[in-house]
């Protein structure tokens, strides 16, 4: 039994709407019609190909899910191409895929246009489309259906620490995923849920389609996320539910606030990375839950969302009835110490607590990377899949997450969850975004540094900060504000402190560190950073002020005479 395919035949003679959006509204007996011409034509088109593999360059329109469910009939699989991409990294995705077939549109066409493709390229809003599909307009269901195991989806890692690496995903495994929401949110055939994610990404696909496929409801369409069209959709098309990425709840907020912002008709919303403040911002405005839900996009974990869960955690056991997750050193792979707190929730051990989440099973749902073998070796090393995310967990046995593998933060010999940090940050009312990360102490290991978008109308909020007066009165303002933390660990405050318009984001609306964290305190653009010396003020009390260029100077000295010089380097573009 297949049950995505079972969910795309039941639209069968439906009239209501399967999908809607910017000017459309598609009932479910039409869109299967679509969905088994665009079969019908991967059948013929991909029969010789090695492998039938079809690249979708499309934003988030119809034509994206018509042919991604006519793969699921046609046991095809899809590429989802990342618009952000360029010139030779692109052509890399659709290569290295082996990609037999790439469907895009006019908008996008420039894109590919120099890449020497020497594949079929359809445009789905362009007479050759229409004609190319006309054979085919009245074509049943394929006489031959694939089972579970067939690949359906080969998605991209973000890349940010290499090339991205395709992720396998079979149609077994993406039903299993959209079974167990729509079973743990009731998900029904009344609900409609909100597409503004790109479908190019897992967060869309198995967080909202495949839920929503399978309950035979309706998904609405956004072409690109938009925060200040989010409200009015959401009311437009009438959405209950949505799934979202940390940063896109952020730029939500950060719209002008309105009297009547609850009167809307969404009930729940599910992602990652919100982090609690936001959430609770979120659920006070919006009058909507936001559910944290934690897994990795190569399936070999997955951590079950839970309502007693306490704030900060993710959840207390996995998802998979053969899960066995841990938090381990990632050197030993010995499992860590349960983490402790203090009476204002401060971390107190997380030079031990802290580790790697693994899941120590065989039967674990990762199922590999495309022409990728020792990558795949790599997350499952001794029998056990390495997520490469650090957490901690606690006595009861909630596991907190404490950032990406690239997060690991070592202050003075202790070990610091970035996550945690963030979340003290995010309270400040003057941000609407934070990124904390890594940067190199002088003498050893590294100290924090966080980036900070402010809110509109915060002082500096567009642009660089204006003068001196207004960096002052931003230092000032941060230093009180942390001053009042209390669960603020004496090594959590960061060095530097980067003032930025608008926080860097990848194609995801995931915030993009990778970037800033090369930067350091050299800001581009004329960025101001605010820093807080090595030495404390005579009081011992917090103190930042902005970094000069004079201090610059002094940190390369102190770097060099430490013999550390090698890890800042010097930056192209001079800092302010």
């Amino acid at each position: 039994m297949n049950a995505l395919v079972e969910a795309v035949l039941a639209r069968r003679d439906r009239a209501r709407d399967a999908l809607v959006g910017e000017g459309f509204a598609h009932s479910g007996d039409e869109t299967l019609r679509a969905v088994r011409t665009r079969a019908a034509y991967l059948g013929e088109h991909l029969a010789a190909a090695e492998f039938p593999h079809v690249g979708l360059l499309l934003e988030n329109t119809p034509a994206y899910l018509w042919w991604l469910e006519a793969a699921v009939l046609a046991g095809a699989t899809v590429v989802g191409v990342n618009p952000t991409r360029r010139g030779p990294d692109l052509r890399r995705d659709l290569t290295h895929t082996d990609c037999a077939l790439l469907v895009t549109e006019t908008r996008l066409l420039p894109l590919v246009a120099d890449l020497g493709l020497d594949i079929p390229v359809l445009v789905v809003d362009s007479p050759g489309h229409d004609e190319a599909l006309a054979p085919y307009a009245d074509a049943g269901p394929p006489t031959r259906l694939p089972g579970p195991e067939t690949r359906l989806l080969l998605t991209f890692t973000s890349g940010s620490t290499g090339a991205p690496k395709a992720v396998v995903c079979s149609q077994g495994r993406i039903a299993r995923a959209g079974d167990k929401l729509l079973a743990q949110y009731g998900l029904t055939e009344a609900d409609t849920g909100y597409a503004c994610m790109p479908l190019f990404h897992g967060n869309a696909l198995m967080g909202l389609w495949a839920p929503l496929l399978l309950a035979g409801g309706t998904i609405a369409l956004r072409r690109r996320f938009s925060a200040t069209r989010f409200l009015g959709d959401v009311r437009a098309f009438g959405a209950d539910y949505f799934t979202y990425v940390g940063r896109a709840v952020s730029y939500v907020l950060a719209t002008e606030p309105r009297p009547d912002d609850a009167v809307n008709p969404l009930r729940l919303g599910f992602g990652t990375e919100a982090g609690a403040v936001d959430a609770a911002r979120f659920e006070r405005r919006f009058g909507c839950r936001l559910v944290e839900g934690y897994g990795s996009s190569e399936g070999g974990c997955n951590l079950r969302q839970d309502p007693a869960a306490p704030p900060g955690a993710v959840g207390r056991s996995g998802s998979g009835p053969y899960d066995d997750l841990a938090v381990v050193d990632p050197r030993t792979g010995e499992e860590r110490p349960r983490s402790r707190f203090d009476e204002a929730g401060r971390l107190l051990n997380g030079d031990e607590a802290i580790g790697e989440l693994v899941n120590r099973t065989a039967r674990a749902g990762f199922e590999g990377y495309w022409r990728n073998e020792e990558a795949g070796a790599a997350r499952l090393r001794n029998g056990w899949y390495w997520t490469g995310d650090l957490f901690h967990r606690d006595a009861d046995g909630w596991f907190h997450f404490a950032g990406r593998s690239a997060d690991w933060l070592r202050v003075d010999s202790e070990n610091l969850a970035v996550a945690d940090i963030e979340n003290i940050l995010a309270r400040w009312d003057a941000a609407a975004a934070v990124a904390v990360y890594a940067v190199p102490d002088p003498v050893a290991g590294d100290q924090v540094m966080a980036s900070v978008e402010l809110r509109p109308g915060a002082v500096g909020a567009v642009g660089a900060v204006g003068d001196d007066a207004e960096a002052e009165a931003i230092a000032s303002g941060f230093t009180r504000f942390l001053s009042r933390q209390p669960d603020l660990g004496t090594k959590m405050p960061p060095r530097f402190v980067r003032i930025v318009p608008r926080m860097p984001v990848t194609a995801t609306h995931k915030t993009a560190k990778t970037g800033l964290r090369e930067e350091r305190w050299d800001a581009v653009g004329g960025d101001t950073v605010l820093w807080r010396p090595y030495r404390r003020s005579p009081g011992g009390e917090l103190g930042y002020r902005v970094l000069t260029a004079e201090d610059r100077e002094k940190l390369a000295a102190l770097f060099a005479e430490h013999g550390r010089a090698a890890l800042i380097g010097r930056n192209q573009v001079p800092g302010p």
